[in-house]
């Protein structure tokens, strides 16, 4: 006899494409009031039963449940139709549109074959008040931040009746205010029936909001346990191998200076900003959102312009607002964004992993082919990345893969100074460790590593060094045995201009 609280349930799921299976007997279910988490390293299956539950792919093999009865989901319209509403990582909203008209795309009400503006705008505000967004249903999506942009996905699945919520890592892009809102809004739903399906990377979550966890590893679901499992458990299970130490920092000797920057300023945005990087070292630079982390490393980069000051590598200066020049001093920039940033989505593996040094690859106009696959072979093999091959398209890897191929690049270009920014962001706790081994493997052979982390765990585990940003300009600087998170947070919330003219009053 089936359970009347059960929303959906998943039995023996397998589905498989040319030469991969993505999903072999996968189970799973969903009741009323919960949140239940899908947990599972990138490439393990989860973005795959996803799909299937929205109608984009449909199984080779088992059943979907909705309510107690067999379905076949064969379209997003079949997916809406049975209650199921899914809000993806890379929102599925039309920019150039207005709120109300994203929330009710192709379902719009009508009066007299004419679409009823008045009565759509004002369902839209009934609906954005119910997940607690302040925002004009006239606003064109394209003006709304992420965290906007999400809670109008939100009410978009509310309006079709959602039972059924699949939130892919809602959360990974939000600061911990933005979080804490999304949760309430979360919890709300759930007192009110709704079923959500959790998919995240950030463990801490999911006590902090969990009923039950199911662990996919390798296409397989794995266990079924309470949110309340401790972590290391929960790694456990995702890996199948325990992970003793989640930052594996290793601290080889301290060699010169590599990378230094003087009195670098950029008018209201960063200010007199100045430190060193010396080879064999990590240092890590962590502050709040808008502290200007990013802005100083793109300004050291090249990438941006800044007004004043110097940046030398091993103490030649090197020209400002040229990437070209920071990269033939050895300067290399992992960005925030690797996708928009990092890499070419639509070119092969070794295509990426070749775009540093096509120039220095290339003899009187004719790229060295040969040198360079052999070239991507090897550094595609030392990094572990999982690919059917050099020719598979960046696009179809997992997103700790995708990082791999963008240290990769740089790796392969000899760099002296690594910047990395939120190196790890949206990749599971496995490939984490890797990149970590990574970092650890260029220190070691005497590179400079930058870092700059909104994981403040992360930071304080990986970091010889610290430097703490607040409002455009460094708060301070702690040594790795100084750092807590306590003592970050403390400089990150100080106002540095006000601490320094009151130091220079005594």
């Amino acid at each position: 006899m089936s359970n009347p609280d059960e929303l959906l349930r998943i039995e023996g799921i397998r589905k498989t494409f040319p030469g991969v299976v993505a999903l072999d007997g996968v189970d799973f279910d969903l009741r009323r009031g919960e949140v239940h988490v899908l947990l599972g390293e990138n490439g393990a299956g989860k973005s795959t039963l996803i799909k299937m539950l929205s109608g984009a792919y449909t199984p080779d093999a088992g059943r979907i449940l909705v309510g107690g009865e067999e379905t076949r989901i064969q379209s997003a319209q079949d997916s809406e139709r049975l209650g199921i509403a899914t809000i993806y990582q890379e929102f599925n909203l039309v920019p150039d549109l207005t709120v109300a008209e994203n929330i009710f795309l192709g379902r719009q009400p009508r009066r007299f074959g004419m679409i009823d503006r008045k009565r759509m705008e004002a369902d839209a505000e009934v609906l954005l008040k119910r997940v607690g967004v302040n925002v004009s249903p006239r606003a064109r999506v394209r003006e709304l931040g992420i965290a906007r942009l999400q809670m109008v996905e939100i009410a978009k699945a509310l309006s079709l009746d959602a039972r059924v919520l699949i939130m892919d890592e809602p959360t990974a892009v939000l600061t911990s205010e933005e979080v804490e809102k999304l949760f309430a809004i979360v919890r709300t739903l759930r007192e009110d029936g709704v079923g959500i399906v959790f998919i995240t990377h950030h463990l801490e979550e999911i006590a902090a909001l969990g009923d039950r966890v199911t662990v996919i590893r390798d296409g397989r679901s794995v266990g079924q346990v309470p949110a309340s499992t401790p972590e290391d458990e929960l790694v456990r299970l995702m890996v199948g191998r325990s992970i003793e130490q989640q930052y594996p920092r290793e601290r080889p000797d301290k060699g010169p200076a590599l990378l230094t920057v003087e009195g670098l300023t950029r008018d209201g945005v960063f200010h007199d900003v100045g430190f060193e990087v010396h080879a064999g070292e990590v240092v890590g630079i962590a502050g709040l959102v808008g502290a200007g982390r990013t802005e100083v490393v793109r300004a050291v980069f090249g990438a941006d312009p800044y007004d004043k000051g110097t940046v030398k590598v091993s103490g030649a200066p090197i020209a400002k607002y040229d990437v070209n020049a920071a990269m033939s001093a050895g300067i290399g920039l992992i960005p925030e964004d690797r996708k928009g940033q990092g890499l070419v989505l639509d070119a092969s593996v070794e295509e990426n992993l070749g775009l540093v040094t096509l120039r220095s690859a290339t003899r009187a106009g004719l790229v060295d082919l040969k040198a360079q696959r052999e070239a991507a072979e090897r550094i595609a093999k030392q990094l572990g990345v999982r690919m059917a091959g050099l020719g598979q398209h960046v696009r179809t890897l997992s997103g700790g893969n995708q990082q791999k191929v963008v240290i990769g690049k740089w790796l392969l270009a000899d760099t002296k100074v690594l910047i990395l920014d939120e190196p790890t962001r949206g990749i599971d706790v496995g490939a984490k460790v890797e990149i970590y081994q990574l970092v650890n493997e260029l220190t070691a052979a005497g590179a400079a590593v930058l870092m700059i982390s909104s994981d403040l765990p992360e930071v304080l585990g990986m970091s010889d060094r610290v430097l703490v940003m607040a409002q455009g300009r460094i708060a301070g600087e702690l040594s790795a045995d100084e750092a807590t998170q306590d003592a970050v947070m403390a400089l990150a919330v100080s106002n540095p201009s006000t601490d320094k003219e009151a130091s220079r009053g005594h």
